[in-house]
């Protein structure tokens, strides 16, 4: 089987605007969470979450260009120019035929939908649809754009499995490369989600914190006082390669990727398994397909999105999986980013390539009381990051209807 190595990173996120400045955010402990600006809070429950600072799609995409798109999409584009700029590529002396495209989106032009029916429900009843709409919409259309804009002609396609979207993305990814269907592929997601319409059907489902007196602490995983998660956008791509391919092209590998793995809950259509059975499961199935024992993670990139319920299902599994004895590092980085929905495994997998690069682990912010059970079972890696080395880093994510996706990256070491 082919050995698949991580090539380039690009990530747009609410605590930086590059991968570099997300990371650096990271270990620093940073929130990302201040009062929505994009439209009036007034009336909602809710009226904080982790808003891009400072962006402005015209600095990186021409007026004309960015008319056409959602602003999913729009973060799609710029992370991925990002990876490409740093993995030193260029297309044109590459086979495009063996270059492909698996972007994760869970909600899509969900904005651009929004915008449109209200104008036609405040009218006169006429059709007055942009014929950008449905094209603006389409959860697919983000990979499709990526490849039309590089010429691209390998596999292509979306993938929607809820805040589980990016991982099944990465995994998929990786898989097309080892079977030899692929040289290179761009994978990933991205989320604009911070509008009326999710930030009230949150709310309506009780899913987000409510602390809006205090919204830079209000993601605190693992603490028993959480009342809920806080909705994040932006987007993480990352260049996955063949290890042949990266290098004969001489490419600056920053990391290898050695195993995914998916399954599913099988319980509840919003909660996570009481017991984490799922969850359980999916990082049996990552470890084994990276051949690899547990005592081998060094760094766990825990789901933890802040609710009740979900942080102790997810802790009951890793305890399950490495027991009460494991010299595991945990850290929850929603507590810093919130919670990106479908893009959040990309930029997760972002924060475990880095962690196994540069030997850090980055924080949970926030959580102070922790749960009991677990204060003392797990390194949960509170409040600093710590130094320490990680050969492999694991990351974990679930998404509504009980999708599981765990990824594994590994130092690379030539």
């Amino acid at each position: 089987m082919k050995r698949v190595v991580v090539t380039g990173l690009g990530a747009i996120t609410p605590i930086g605007n590059s991968a570099t400045d997300f990371w650096q955010s990271l270990i620093n402990g940073v929130s990302g969470a201040a009062p929505i600006t994009k439209f009036d809070t007034s009336k909602f429950k809710t009226k904080f979450a982790c808003e891009l600072k400072n962006f402005d799609p015209l600095n990186y995409l021409e007026k004309a260009e960015a008319r056409k798109y959602d602003l999913f999409t729009q973060y799609a584009l710029i992370a991925v120019e990002e990876a490409i700029k740093n993995g030193n590529i260029n297309f044109d002396h590459l086979n495009k035929n063996r270059i492909g495209v698996i972007w994760g989106s869970g909600n899509g032009g969900i904005g651009t939908f929004q915008q449109q029916v209200t104008e036609f429900a405040q009218g006169d009843g006429t059709p007055r649809f942009s014929p950008f709409f449905i094209p603006k919409m389409i959860v697919d259309i983000a990979s499709g754009v990526i490849s039309i804009k590089h010429g691209l002609r390998g596999i292509n396609y979306t993938t929607v499995s809820a805040c589980a979207t990016s991982n099944t993305a990465i995994i998929d990814a990786l898989n097309y490369i080892r079977w030899g269907k692929a040289d290179m592929m761009i994978t990933g997601g991205s989320e604009a989600p911070i509008n009326e319409s999710s930030i009230g059907g949150f709310n309506a489902s009780k899913a987000l914190s409510t602390l809006n007196d205090n919204p830079q602490i209000a993601s605190r995983p693992f603490d028993i006082n959480r009342d809920g998660f806080v909705v994040g956008e932006g987007a993480g791509a990352i260049i996955l390669e063949s290890y042949e391919h990266a290098v004969k092209r001489n490419a600056p590998i920053v990391a290898e990727i050695v195993g995914g793995g998916m399954a599913a809950d099988a319980y509840h259509l919003t909660s996570t398994h009481p017991e984490g059975e799922g969850a359980y499961l999916g990082m049996l199935a990552a470890l084994e397909d990276a051949t690899i024992t547990v005592n081998e993670i060094n760094y766990l990139n825990a789901h933890a999105t802040s609710t009740p319920q979900g942080d102790n299902s997810e802790l009951k599994a890793i305890e399950r999986v490495f027991g009460k004895e494991n010299k595991l590092n945990i850290s929850a980085t929603k507590s810093m980013t919130g919670h990106l929905l479908g893009a959040a495994g990309a930029i997760e997998a972002i924060a475990c390539i880095k962690a196994v690069q540069q030997d850090i682990i980055p924080p949970t912010v926030n959580s102070v009381d922790i749960e009991p059970e677990f204060k003392d079972v797990f390194d949960l890696t509170l409040h600093n990051a710590q130094q320490r080395e990680v050969n492999y880093a694991m990351s974990n994510t679930f998404g509504f209807g009980g999708h599981i996706a765990t990824t594994i990256f590994k130092k690379y070491n030539s």
